[in-house]
């Protein structure tokens, strides 16, 4: 059956604005911050009304359901490009028109997510004759909306609910309000040099990285940009220069630090910390974890709270080996120990050299981005049989940014993805994936799901071009991997399809389990060739990257436990009334599991963007959770081969292509044939 939603129509008249209209792609040579609000708020108040009359008229699937999803589709194709632009293009235009666009975004959720009406008519659609007879999906779609509705607050008292309303927009402001302070004392950090005599050490590719940060001023320039960052840390054999970047990155958007109290972010910690607790109380959870987990695979905090110290138990001894080699290695070069935070990164490098005669700088000819790209979609391609066409028509947000479209063996249109890949100012830091368009059925034709893929990589010179380290190269994969979960699903409701629905701590697995390939010897002879010969990389040189591949596993996997125990007991264990307890709290989980020497005035929870201003809170465990299911799930192919089309097809119908249109468990149980097991997880940490 056909819908025509009241008041809204599939194809919004655009009155001059580029946001409007509902276009296969957003219109970003056009769009500017002036155009958000105005569109956002002319939608929104079309959209309350037609909704009203939605909830107010006949109980159908049709009716209900796809009506308010039509609604909400044509909202969420108006704001992924503004929520993009602010994280890509930041000025002080995008801030204020973000700013006040997602207050009256957060304002049309609540009341959405609280509206009686609306309950009634869901609950009025469960229980109708017509539940029985939808598919899996739209009953998935059905049952997490009435979910939804008790986790928002739609069955409080009136003074409760208002209070619940209340604390979604304030922590709504305080999440902008960090990633912006984040951002701005990244950007508000720098240090030029006439010559290079400072930045001994440092290879020729980030000497030309440098200069190139320089501009016009000549000279070398070095500032908290990831890329720079990890330059220094890893290369420069002067100490109180590592020291000196260390400590102005370490206590960023803190009271510590080159800028200590100027963008300082510890009271909004507090706050956001306070309200969280206050939202679970108000829907009678023991903590804001334990309403944390209502959307998530693990069963308890207690139970997530066990599987992550039984990693730290088995992790610990090989991190604390790793520790005392590195000391060892460092006192034996005539180096101070014990070392120092900022000294780590330096004899890692140096001991990796050493022990496995193999170095970032020597990889980098090889693995160019162009290359490494190109690579990234031959092995897809292989896994999927999906191929992809560079469409340099579409509109782009900046002249780097690259768009492609997806097509089947068939050559039609499957989906398309935008991918942004260098560092540059005004660009959040890190890497991530975003939704553009979801898949959707209009009345007169299908949308079809568009990707954002972001990175921050080096930006190429005019001496060269882009070059990556592995760790570059996993971080490329692991991003497409959420872009193929978004892109490749089969689900035509956006509620449930591609990472929508998914429950959070099995989101990670396609990003973590496409990471393999970049270890795999048959994938990288495939792409892996230098940026001047183009000869693929020797074989010895293959060999010590794969035997150098579990180098200092234990230290990394106690440094994600750390990570994941603050994060988890924080919002088990807050009260507002104990002062000092976030501190004490970071303190304990550091002698449980950390081998790290932190500094006093480290503040790296300031800076912590997936806890206070992403999607992480009472969840940065799902990296570790989902990546025992990645690592499970890839068995599977070692088994059967990494390039077996008929695996690659299984895991596209299992995995790829469900999303959240049924419980995570079934999909890995339909793939793999049985319950996850922790030792392949275990194997590839070497432990």
């Amino acid at each position: 059956m056909s819908v025509t939603t009241p008041e809204m129509s599939e194809n919004q008249p655009s009155n001059d604005n580029p946001l409007t209209g509902n276009t296969p792609l957003p219109r970003f040579d056009a769009i500017e911050p002036s155009h958000a609000v105005p569109a956002l708020r002319s939608l929104l108040n079309d959209a309350g009304s037609a909704l009203e009359k939605i909830y107010e008229g006949p109980v159908s699937w049709d009716e209900v359901a796809l009506a308010e999803e039509r609604i909400l589709c044509a909202i969420s194709n108006v704001w992924a490009p503004v929520s993009h632009l602010h994280s890509v293009a930041d000025s002080e235009e995008w801030r204020e028109a973000y700013g006040e666009a997602v207050m009256l975004l957060t304002d049309f959720h609540t009341a959405l997510d609280q509206n009686p009406k609306r309950a009634k008519a869901w609950q009025a659609l469960a229980d109708s004759d017509e539940f029985a007879s939808l598919s899996a999906p739209q009953q998935q779609v059905v049952n997490h909306t009435l979910r939804d509705f008790r986790l928002s607050g739609a069955y409080l008292e009136d003074v409760s609910q208002q209070r619940f309303a209340e604390i979604r927009r304030r922590l709504t402001e305080l999440g902008t309000a960090f990633q912006q302070n984040v951002q701005d004392a990244t950007d508000g950090w720098s240090q030029h040099f006439t010559d290079a005599t400072a930045l001994a050490g440092l290879p020729e590719n980030e000497l030309k990285q440098a200069a190139a940060r320089a501009g016009e001023e000549g000279g070398y320039t070095i500032n908290l940009e990831y890329p720079s960052y990890h330059a220094v840390m890893t290369y420069a054999d002067d100490g109180e220069l590592r020291e000196t970047v260390y400590r102005a990155y370490a206590t960023r958007a803190s009271d510590q630090g080159p800028h200590a109290g100027q963008w300082d972010n510890s009271p909004l910690i507090l706050e956001m910390l306070t309200l969280r607790r206050e939202l679970a109380q108000l829907l009678e959870f023991d903590s804001y974890a334990d309403y944390s987990l209502e959307t998530k695979m693990a069963p308890t905090v207690d139970a997530t709270l066990a599987f992550l110290r039984s990693l730290a138990e088995k992790a610990l001894p090989h991190a604390r080996r790793d520790m005392r080699e590195l000391n060892e290695f460092a006192a034996s070069q005539g180096a101070a120990t014990p070392l120092k935070a900022w000294d780590l990164a330096y004899w890692s490098e140096k001991l990796r050299e050493e022990r496995f005669a193999v170095s970032d700088e020597e990889l980098r000819p090889y693995l160019s981005l162009d290359g490494c790209l190109k690579g990234m979609l031959d092995v897809t391609n292989q896994l999927f049989g999906i191929e992809f066409r560079a469409n340099a028509d579409a509109p782009v947000w900046h002249p780097d940014v690259r768009y492609y479209d997806v097509v089947d063996a068939e050559g039609s249109k499957l989906a398309g993805f935008y991918i942004d890949v260098y560092a540059r100012k005004g660009k959040r830091g890190g890497a991530w994936m975003g939704s553009c368009r979801d898949r959707y059925r209009w009345p007169s034709h299908s949308q079809l799901p568009v990707a954002f893929l972001n990175c921050n990589f080096p930006a190429p010179t005019p001496e060269q071009p882009s070059l990556l380290n592995h760790r570059d190269l996993t971080t490329l994969f692991h991003e497409f991997g959420h872009s193929l979960h978004h892109m490749l699903t089969r689900i035509p409701y956006p509620a449930v399809g591609g990472i929508s629905g998914v429950e959070w701590d099995a989101v990670e697995q396609p990003s973590q389990f496409l990471e393999n390939w970049c270890w795999e010897r048959e994938a990288l002879d495939g792409f892996a060739r230098h940026v001047s010969t183009g000869e693929s990389m020797p074989s010895d040189l293959l060999e010590k990257l794969l035997a150098a591949r579990r180098f200092q596993s234990g230290m990394f996997l106690v440094r994600q436990l750390e990570f994941a125990l603050t994060d988890l007991r924080l919002h088990q264990e807050f009260d507002p009334d104990d002062h000092g307890q976030v501190a004490r709290i970071v303190s304990e989980v550091r002698a449980e599991v950390a081998v790290v020497p932190y500094p006093r005035g480290n503040r790296f929870l300031n800076s912590f963007g997936h806890l206070f201003a992403g999607g992480y809170a009472a969840g940065y465990y799902s990296y570790l959770w989902a990546e025992q299911l990645a690592a499970d799930a890839f068995g599977r192919f070692q088994e059967e081969g990494i390039f077996n089309a008929e695996t690659g097809e299984a895991f596209r119908r299992e995995v790829l292509e469900t999303g959240g249109s049924r419980p995570a468990m079934d999909s890995f149980v339909a793939f793999r044939g049985r319950q996850p097991s922790i030792e392949p997880l275990l194997a590839s940490y070497g432990l």
